[in-house]
């Protein structure tokens, strides 16, 4: 790999079903945020860089994260062979440009050029094979801590939401992570409060490759679901299975699955005008 993380193909070769209305800066005050933000896909190395900086700063520096880069990558940058074959979403402050939010998006012809989903590393996915011609993997989800306050994460699920919709695809997966500091007694709490609630239909259920061990973990503590599950929860989404163990990040990751159709109808409203 090159010293830039970046495909040999110029990147607009990588993006042949994203309009250029949908790669455009939309900016606005969203609900939340003090400061103008504008939401843009990335559309050179730099805009890339710029994402892996902050995810670095999350994810290595704020949570502990043990990162492996290829060689010959930049210092202080998240960076994974995923990387150069994925649509890179960020939100930043209007005036001064700072990233503070950002996502990363592999479509299903991405996916196929790279060998499949980050997801696949983590869990049995045979039972998505139905779906995966219109099925996006989200992932690398992160905004800096000074703007934790919901207006990046809406700003960033508006412009995802609009992406399906252009793009004529209709089904996201990702995992999402629950810290194991505790050493795993919430995230099995919370799991076993999921299933009974929210868990997906058989047909569509995948298995841990590394599995957190549930059954050795306090399962009863009253757990209050992250801010980000809950939001997915909110918009439809399904747990499509137990969580896996991420040794490398220190979570447990819940695999997670949340089709267009499925969003209430409020939500369709506030990100889709629908």
């Amino acid at each position: 790999m090159r010293d830039l993380p970046l495909p040999t193909q110029p990147i607009a070769d990588l993006r042949p079903t994203i309009s250029a209305e949908a790669r455009a800066a939309r900016r606005s005050l969203h609900p939340g945020s003090t400061q103008p933000i504008e939401v843009v896909w990335a559309r050179n190395p730099e805009d890339v860089l710029a994402a892996q900086r902050l995810r670095y700063e999350v994810f290595a520096e704020e949570m502990g994260a043990r990162l492996s880069v290829p060689a010959g990558s930049p210092e202080r940058h998240d960076i994974d062979l995923f990387d150069p074959f994925c649509e890179h979403l960020l939100v930043r402050l209007a005036d001064t440009g700072q990233v503070i939010g950002t996502y990363r998006v592999l479509t299903p012809a991405a996916a196929k050029r790279v060998g499949g989903l980050y997801s696949e590393t983590e869990f049995d996915l045979t039972r998505l094979r139905p779906l995966r011609g219109k099925m996006v993997e989200l992932g690398r989800s992160c905004v800096h801590p000074d703007h934790r306050n919901g207006g990046a994460i809406l700003a960033l699920w508006g412009a995802l939401a609009e992406f399906m919709v252009r793009n004529d695809l209709d089904t996201m997966i990702g995992c999402a992570s629950i810290s194991m500091r505790d050493g795993g007694h919430v995230a099995a709490s919370l799991w076993e409060q999921l299933r009974q609630t929210h868990l997906a239909p058989i047909e569509v259920q995948v298995r841990p490759r590394l599995p957190l061990p549930v059954e050795d973990l306090q399962r009863d503590l009253p757990v209050e679901p992250p801010a980000l599950i809950k939001g997915y929860l909110r918009c439809g989404a399904k747990i499509l299975g137990a969580p896996a163990w991420d040794p490398d990040f220190n979570t447990a990751d819940l695999p997670m699955l949340m089709r267009i159709e499925d969003l209430p109808t409020r939500y369709r409203r506030h990100f889709l005008g629908a």
